[in-house]
């Protein structure tokens, strides 16, 4: 009978991978490898305050959405996955004016909810600005132009296909990547296409974008093959093209190299990241390579205090040195938390996670600061810094405006 017994508890900890029977003494429990990181208690050094609070919308839905906040003079506009965008006084947090300007029941968006049955949301690129308006793209490959004064629609342009990071204005132009692999410039004034310039998407990629950056006449962003370019913004006559990564392995999936991240600009270099692959310096002229680190990383990088911040693919957080290419540090405690892009502002580093926690890091050595939990959704979007105030946006369309205060 105990022989039998002990048989079936065998095979029930071989099927259940020993989870569910850790606490027998003769059965050793490993730790859930794909398991979020258990937080660890700290001496907090700040206290993370918060100056308001507003509900957006329905939030960003469970499509992956990232829609930051953008914070123009006195104001934060933010958009909700549903067709809803809102101007706020970014003092006090009230209301200026709110605009949903379309919505699965009317229209050409009533066709849009094909692939995932249980979410509707179809705001997926945003919020950017220019030339007096906020821009927002679609699922369905809309672009609209919005007036930021009162928040009328005054031009909407199809694009032909989906639109996943925030549009970039400069120089009379809208700079807009759509998931197909092309980068186009819109007449600011009207919506029209004034150039396009197309590069190949590799069969299987992640579900995302970089976000066009414009600085000098020049705009630059990074594709699904590994690709970073420069091209002039008035023709988009490219000017030069990097490999970050070179596609390797067997597999499509072994193959996966996006450059996802928004190129970060920083005086003559621009830096880069790929999936599966490196974070590059390039020289901004030519596109020269001045350093490279063999770190995976789908999201933005961070900048402060000398030093690029990276959050990998396993969630641990790097600090590379921007001129020796050295790592100052490296943070583990947050691994497999599903973090959000890195923003250095002060003396602090912030990131946040799945659970909703926003977590404050020290930029000197990585060490915890302050930690507080804002969205029981959690929060995935980029966040932004103006002022010294942090404006947070979660998933669940909670839109928090905070201050880090020293203890």
């Amino acid at each position: 009978m105990m022989r039998n017994t002990l048989i079936l508890i065998t095979a029930f900890a071989l099927i259940s991978g020993c989870s569910y029977l850790g606490w027998l003494p003769f059965i050793d429990a490993e730790e859930d490898p794909l398991k979020p990181a258990a937080l660890v208690k700290f001496d907090e050094e700040v206290r993370i305050e918060r100056n308001w609070k507003a509900n957006i919308g329905e939030g960003l839905g469970r499509k992956y959405l990232k829609l930051s906040p953008l914070v123009l003079a006195d104001r934060v506009y933010v958009a909700d996955g549903y067709g809803l965008i809102e101007a706020l006084d970014r003092f006090s947090g009230k209301n200026v004016w709110s605009t949903q300007f379309a919505s699965l029941d009317e229209g050409f968006f009533a066709k849009l909810n094909f692939y995932d049955r249980t979410d509707t949301s179809f705001v997926s690129g945003g919020v950017g600005a220019g030339a007096g308006y906020v821009f927002v793209g679609t699922t369905a490959g809309e672009v609209l132009a919005i007036a930021a004064d009162d928040g009328t629609v005054d031009w909407t342009v199809n694009v032909g296909s989906e639109v996943l990071s925030r549009p970039t204005a400069g120089d009379g132009l809208i700079f807009v990547q759509t998931i197909d692999g092309r980068l186009l410039a819109l007449e600011d004034e009207s919506g029209e296409i004034r150039w396009s310039f197309d590069h190949q998407v590799p069969i299987l990629t992640l579900r995302g974008t970089s976000a066009p950056m414009f600085d000098g006449g020049v705009v630059y962003s990074g594709y699904a093959n590994g690709m970073v370019t420069a091209l002039r913004a008035d023709t988009g006559e490219p000017i030069w093209e990097h490999r970050v990564m070179l596609p390797e392995g067997r597999s499509e999936l072994d193959r996966m190299v996006d450059v996802d991240s928004t190129p970060l600009i920083s005086g003559a270099i621009l830096y880069a990241a790929a999936y599966q692959g490196r974070v590059k310096a390039l020289r901004r002229s030519d596109g020269t390579m001045l350093w490279e680190k063999e770190f995976s990383s789908y999201l933005d990088l961070g900048e402060g205090y000398g030093q690029i911040y990276v959050v990998d693919d396993t969630d641990s957080i790097i600090a590379i040195d921007k001129q020796s290419a050295e790592v100052s540090w490296t943070q583990e405690g947050l691994a497999r938390r599903s973090l959000s892009s890195p923003i250095a502002f002060s003396n602090y580093l912030a990131v946040g996670d799945s659970e909703g926690y926003l977590h404050i890091l020290a930029q000197s050595d990585g060490r915890f600061l302050g930690r507080r939990k804002l969205d029981g959704k959690g929060l995935r979007s980029n966040m932004v810094v103006a002022d010294g105030v942090l404006y947070v946006l979660g998933n669940s369309g909670s839109l928090h405006a905070l201050e880090i205060k020293v203890r």
